[in-house]
């Protein structure tokens, strides 16, 4: 780890892309916008257009845009795992008499979320000079249980050059290491080529701290673990004075905010969260001013401009924070956020109209993702790469207008515009998913990540 400032740094953006059996599913535990939509019919195809919409205007924007795969859905070797026979059409049709939420779960689309699917550490940080990587465990719901293997063979292909890149693996899936990823992780530094900061956000303890407990939430269940946060800072050799442990506010997770990027975002030295943010609001404060080498900028917004309610319904604080070449930084925000009157006039008098650099407002129509209960920051991993650690990437993961054209092509031609929970055990879905996964491993050039590509080699 250096302490000079590297100004070849720069912050990619990894949008996941919406799979083919975007559903809504009501999957999600403490996820108001999931559990309320759950049966509705779903549009996998407007899905995953409205997110290649989003990250093309990025791209054109000057923000450096990369591309993740989604996962293999329906998830076929899970369900014969838990016991069910015969051709993909048995395992289906029994799943879907004998279990439909197992079916629902195995063919869920959420790792289109990548804010869940890894934590990383950028190389200016790590002690070997190399960029870290973690997948997620997300043991705290089978749905998302199934991603990490896929998740962390994905990043292996793009993330190839050890010499460059260290891989980890997932913790223990048991729930006293349960990790959720990027979603409860943030980084701040004074900019991204300046050693960080990173502040790790748990909603619980698993074997206690301090020999006292800590609050807990009482309505919905708290799925990131201190102890798992700590975990990945070991792994990623982050020392003491690098890092922040952060309890989120329980009657927030009571609220709907099921990770800490629903109720705070972070970039460059700004961090801007919700008043209910934190369960030591002064203490989280007083100990990222202590570490970071810049000014830490927090812009607070208080629950009386607006209610925990609003910001979970809107998704406020679930936006993308991102800076500008002059020093500015523009906040992408969902559509929700202009509907509601009380955060639209806070983003006016309060974020714009505030001493810090947020100058601009941008809104993005990613209403498919909302539904299912996320927003612009949950379409996104954020790593920051120097320039010869982006010319090392693997694959064409990197945004351009033709990879763009392509993948727009590739969902024209593979997605369905329709589908509703009890459309999943159709075997031409499986199929029609197959096609089109082979197809677009080989258009990322990332080779055989695919379990069905992997069988018999």
């Amino acid at each position: 780890m250096s302490d000079e400032r590297r100004p070849d740094y720069r912050e990619v953006n990894f949008d996941g892309l919406v799979g083919p059996t975007h559903n809504y599913a009501g999957l999600a535990l403490g996820n108001v916008a999931s559990m309320s939509h759950g049966g509705l019919v779903a549009n996998p195809k407007e899905a995953a257009l409205q997110g290649l919409a989003k990250m093309k205007a990025l791209m054109e924007a000057g923000y450096l845009q990369g591309v993740l795969p989604p996962q293999q859905r329906p998830d076929l070797g899970a369900l014969r795992a838990l016991g069910f026979t015969g051709s993909d059409e048995r395992v289906l049709a029994r799943a879907a008499g004998e279990a439909p939420q197992l079916l629902r779960a195995v063919c869920s689309a959420s790792s289109m979320w990548t804010a869940n699917a890894a934590t990383v550490t950028p190389s200016v940080d790590a002690p070997d000079g190399r960029l870290h990587l973690t997948p997620a465990n997300l043991q705290s719901s089978f749905h998302r249980f199934l991603e990490p293997a896929t998740t962390g063979r994905v990043l292996q292909a793009i993330f190839r050059d050890e010499s460059r890149f260290a891989h980890h693996p997932a913790l223990p899936a048991t729930p006293a290491f349960s990790d959720e990823g990027a979603a409860n992780h943030t980084r701040l530094a004074g900019d991204h080529g300046e050693p960080g900061v990173h502040l790790y956000v748990y909603g619980r303890e698993a074997f206690g701290w301090g020999g006292e407990s800590s609050p807990a939430p009482k309505r919905f269940p708290a799925r990131q673990t201190r102890e798992a946060s700590q975990a990945v800072a070991r792994q990623h050799g982050l020392a003491d004075h690098q890092v922040v442990f952060a309890q989120q506010h329980p009657e927030a997770i009571d609220a709907g905010v099921f990770h800490n990027d629903v109720i705070s975002v972070g970039n460059g030295p700004v961090l801007l969260y919700h008043e209910m943010a934190f369960l030591d609001e002064a203490g989280t404060l007083e100990a990222l001013r202590e570490r970071m080498r810049s000014p830490l900028i927090p812009v607070r917004v208080p629950v009386e401009a607006v209610s925990l309610e609003d910001a979970v319904g809107s998704y406020l604080f679930n936006s993308q924070l991102l800076s500008n070449p002059d020093g500015s930084m523009t906040l992408v925000v969902p559509g929700e956020c202009q509907e509601n009157e009380s955060v639209w006039r806070t983003l006016q008098d309060h974020l714009l109209a505030g001493a810090n650099p947020i100058g601009e407002v941008v809104v993005k129509d990613v209403k498919q993702s909302m539904r299912n209960g996320g927003g612009p920051a949950c379409l996104r991993l954020r790593v920051v790469l120097g320039a010869e650690e982006r010319a090392a990437l693997a694959g064409r993961v990197l945004l351009d207008d033709a990879l763009h054209d392509e993948l727009t092509a590739w969902v024209e031609r593979h997605y369905r515009d329709r589908l509703a929970p009890e459309e999943l055990a159709d075997p031409a879905l499986a199929r029609e998913s197959l096609t089109a996964l082979d197809e677009l491993s080989r258009l990322l050039e990332i080779g055989s990540v695919y379990p069905f590509q992997r069988e018999g080699a």
